[in-house]
């Protein structure tokens, strides 16, 4: 759940809901007081008529006959009656009152008792946008004495409406229940598709970083994604000219030394000092040598081999034997039972040089493989000292030596690492070092299945 929230989507989700959630229950409190309102004024309006009507016909009726008529014309939350005692009177009329009196002209005297009946304090069952629940009726409660213009008394009483009539209100949870819902998934849905292209950017970036000949992104969607996804097609086009330039340039400089490297092996065999000549032809073997890694390692980020289905565990037997057939002690355990999608080229020099730099420094290579969630996991161990955990992140820039004192023919030239990374990271994977409790340097080599890049 963090890790939602945490998102771009989760919180644009989040402050979708929240502003939408807080704008609409805003809107609903004041939509409902408004409700409120205009039902209290309904039913002043409603008892104003009830009250006139009452007082007009109890005036007409005899006043042997009245007690009768008023037993049968009253109804639920209004009430006339005959007045039995005197109560005190409010010191000024309420608005009802006020009301009343405007209406029914003169000749009539209203007068407000000062308490209110019994039935305004207790509380009712009233809906509100959070439900049903107990409250004090909030529009006209009272007592009022009438004087009529024949002398008699009559007293008026205003009361809250029946519970039974409350009672029948809407009950709001189940709406806000089902609005809440269907915010949410807007909302959800809303995020998602803001932040679809923002994934889409990310993970071709990501593509870009294992392999520069991925397909180039679709420009679809808001103007403003298309102008993204057009800058990040250019940017990659721009990298792609750049890293086939850099190619055919070291290509050129490797084949154009070719020639006078030569001349130079052949004038040294003239050389007389027998000494001096080998020290000569030492360090031109070197340079040859670097020319030769130089490329491999251009070349190591170049992906214009084509991608096919590779039995893995073949590869893996042919490496080891061609290792073989070269001196070198190399030992095979475990089967990976699996294809993988690459480069063959490419991989047989990521393991390649694998293996040669276990056998320089270690003496032997004994690889292990096997696999795992997807992915084929080969492990390269030798039997070397190791390497100090300060410098294994290094080793990986090219041309960095753990001994920089040591000759090329021990040290090597320093590339054969991060060759090996380039081309595993094209193909989706990865290349890690760690020293083995039992000794010795332990290289892991993590080839997926299928690079979904590809």
């Amino acid at each position: 759940m963090r890790a939602f929230f945490g998102s771009m989507t989760g919180r644009v989700f989040l402050t979708l809901l929240l502003g939408t959630v807080f704008s609409a229950a805003l809107t609903q409190l004041l939509a409902e007081a408004e409700r409120q309102r205009v039902i209290s004024d309904f039913r002043s309006i409603h008892a104003l008529d009830r009250a006139e009507q009452l007082i007009t016909a109890a005036e007409i009726v005899p006043a042997s006959a009245r007690l009768a008529y008023l037993g049968v014309a009253n109804r639920p939350g209004i009430r006339l009656e005959e007045v039995t005692g005197a109560l005190p009177v409010a010191p000024q009329h309420s608005e009802f009152t006020a009301a009343l009196a405007q209406r029914m002209g003169k000749g009539y005297q209203f007068a407000t008792i000062a308490a209110r009946p019994k039935e305004c304090d207790i509380p009712r069952p009233q809906s509100s946008i959070f439900g049903p629940k107990e409250a004090l009726w909030k529009g006209a409660c009272e007592s009022i004495d009438v004087n009529l213009p024949d002398g008699g008394r009559l007293r008026l009483q205003i009361l809250p409406p029946p519970p039974s009539v409350l009672a029948t209100e809407t009950d709001y949870r189940l709406i806000i229940a089902l609005f809440l819902g269907s915010i949410a998934v807007l909302a959800y849905l809303v995020a998602r598709m803001t932040t679809r292209p923002l994934k889409q950017l990310a993970q071709a970036a990501k593509d870009l970083g294992n392999d520069i000949n991925h397909p180039p992104l679709v420009l679809e969607g808001a103007s403003e994604i298309r102008q993204a996804s057009a800058a990040f097609n250019a940017m990659q086009a721009r990298i792609r000219q750049y890293i086939a330039q850099r190619t055919q340039m070291l290509a050129a400089i490797t084949h154009d030394l070719q020639t006078p490297l030569t001349r130079m092996r052949l004038r040294l065999e003239k050389v007389g000092d027998h000494d001096l000549q080998e020290r000569l032809i030492g360090d031109l073997s070197a340079m040859q040598q670097m020319v030769r890694e130089g490329l491999d390692l251009a070349r190591s980020t170049d992906n214009t081999e084509a991608m096919q289905a590779l039995d893995l565990d073949s590869l893996l037997d042919s490496v080891c034997s061609d290792a073989t057939d070269a001196s070198q002690r190399v030992a095979l355990h475990g089967r990976a039972g699996m294809a993988v999608m690459g480069r063959p080229l490419a991989l047989r020099r990521c393991l390649a040089n694998l293996i040669d730099n276990a056998v320089k420094y270690g003496n032997q290579a004994e690889l292990t493989v096997e696999r795992a969630a997807g992915a084929a996991r080969i492990r390269i161990r030798d039997r070397g000292p190791g390497i100090a955990r300060d410098e294994q992140a290094r080793v990986f820039e090219p041309f960095y030596r753990v001994e920089s004192s040591r000759s090329r023919e021990s040290g090597g030239t320093g590339l054969g690492l991060p060759i090996a990374r380039n081309i595993a990271e094209q193909h989706g994977g990865s290349v890690t070092l760690a020293n083995h409790l039992d000794g010795g340097l332990e290289v892991t080599l993590v080839l997926p299945q299928a690079y979904p890049g590809k």
